[in-house]
């Protein structure tokens, strides 16, 4: 009884899917693979395993970026690193 408001499970491979479809929707970024590239770089890389997901975030777009790894286990997260990705888009556009 003392877990009826936990919340749900995180299932990584499900959150993956939709982190991706949400990312498709911010439309300077165009799906390659296993990750996103904005202008011709790969700025970000997504992997799920069991537990969780592992993102890279490039600090800035390049031919060899400088990564960010933010491990994803739950929801929050997830929406964490959505609003910093949305965040980071302008930023690449000023430069």
């Amino acid at each position: 009884m003392d877990d009826f408001f936990a919340p749900p499970a995180f299932k990584p491979a499900e959150a993956l899917v939709q982190l991706k479809r949400q990312l498709r929707e911010l439309r300077p970024l165009a799906e390659r693979g296993d990750g996103f590239v904005w202008q011709g770089h790969e700025v970000i890389v997504l992997r799920a395993d069991v537990q969780s997901i592992e993102a890279r975030l490039a600090r800035r777009p390049a031919r060899s970026p400088e990564w960010l790894t933010h491990t994803l286990k739950n929801g929050a997260d997830v929406r964490r690193f959505l609003d910093t990705v949305k965040a980071q888009l302008p930023r690449w556009s000023d430069e």
